[in-house]
């Protein structure tokens, strides 16, 4: 009884509570009744319940295809590139913008890089075609002002990736760094003086004062990302492909949304999906016993 009259004393709280908890019931956990859906094949007609089991059918129909290790390498590759290259890119920002003395540079730097982050994807790639286009792209201009030739960034499936992950760096780092930066923050400054009166270098300060106080926000996030490995920006993915550059532009989720969007196969685009997320849930449950088990830092 105690333990209820403490519970009613707080109900602004659990009135708070309840709105996102009723969301994610309705919005993340009634959906999952539509699993079954993979191992049946699927007929609006006939409803869930209606439509023909099929086991582990359209799995089948989906390592069996010519296309498949193909889509797979794609997806991992642009997801591994993007976490070598670009999650130290904001950790690295924002042990940058916490060394900046003066304020009106260290807010300037952080809006400069904050801006990408609002546009739109459809904005955002459509800036990338004309950065990069062959004739009148300002890169391909650049290439030739110092003797070179011009590239067919967006023509040649040799460039895809690196066009991808750049171009994330440059739209997410600011945003990602962030966190980073309140991770600094809250490190005791008594830290830095002492490290001051005993002539530490800059360099100094952040090997051994600034990385060590954010290490479990990088463990945290670095977690959280191993457990996206095969999800890749299914929007900036389908906006920056072409049938030039589709034997390395095409992803897991481009595909996913040609056979169940303009195909119309529900069934095997849903089993495909669910592949997708059952890797992510490993990957993400491993990562996370291996960084309990190294650094004594986990999310569980």
């Amino acid at each position: 009884m105690v333990g209820l009259r403490k519970i009613a004393a707080r109900w602004q709280l659990l009135l708070m509570f309840s709105i996102p908890f009723i969301w994610y019931i309705i919005f993340a956990y009634v959906p999952m009744y539509g699993i079954q859906i993979a191992f049946r094949q699927f007929n609006p007609m006939l409803g869930y319940r209606g439509s023909p089991f099929v086991g582990l059918l359209h799995y089948e129909r989906f390592f069996s295809s010519f296309y498949v290790w193909q889509v797979i390498w794609n997806t991992v590759s642009i997801s591994l590139y993007s976490i070598i290259f670009g999650f130290p890119a904001p950790i690295i920002l924002a042990l940058i913008v916490n060394e900046i003395r003066t304020r009106f540079f260290q807010k300037s730097l952080q809006n400069i890089t904050y801006i990408p982050n609002f546009l739109s994807m459809v904005v955002l790639c459509g800036m990338i075609y004309l950065f990069l286009n062959l004739q009148f792209g300002m890169v391909n201009h650049f290439l030739e002002f110092i003797g070179l030739e011009r590239i067919g960034f967006m023509e040649s499936p040799r460039y895809f990736r690196a066009v991808f992950v750049i171009s994330g760096i440059w739209q997410e780092s600011g945003w990602a760094s962030i966190i980073y930066i309140a991770a600094l923050a809250g490190i005791d400054m008594e830290q830095y003086e002492a490290a001051d009166i005993d002539g530490a270098s800059r360099l100094q300060k952040i090997r051994h004062i600034s990385l060590p106080g954010i290490s479990a926000t990088i463990i945290t996030l670095f977690i959280l990302r191993l457990g996206s490995i095969m999800h890749v920006g299914f929007e900036k993915a389908l906006l920056l492909q072409n049938p030039l550059n589709m034997t390395t532009g095409d992803v897991i989720a481009t595909l996913v949304f040609r056979m169940g969007i303009l195909q119309g196969n529900f069934s095997y685009a849903a089993a495909v999906g669910l592949m997708n997320s059952m890797i992510n849930f490993i990957t993400i449950f491993t990562a996370n016993m291996v960084c309990r088990r190294v650094f004594k830092t986990s999310l569980w």
